[in-house]
């Protein structure tokens, strides 16, 4: 995207890229954390469903990254 207005596009894009790395890391840190007899998180649905979209995007992220370099 280019800039836009007082570079606003921009950064709006670099947030959302860092919102998207943030839920991916906060997923897979919940995740593999252990609680003595607790659910491992308690989200609601719409996170729970922002952070497979997350996890969905830095995968395709990463197939789209391995065939630029190629």
């Amino acid at each position: 995207l280019p800039a836009g207005p007082f570079g606003l596009l921009g950064a709006a894009e670099g947030i959302s890229y860092l919102v998207v790395v943030g839920l991916f890391g906060y997923n897979i840190y919940t995740s593999r954390r252990v609680d003595a007899g607790r659910d491992k998180r308690q989200w609601g649905g719409l996170l729970e469903a922002a952070s497979g979209l997350a996890t969905v995007m830095v995968f395709l992220g990463l197939v789209v990254f391995y065939f630029q370099v190629q």
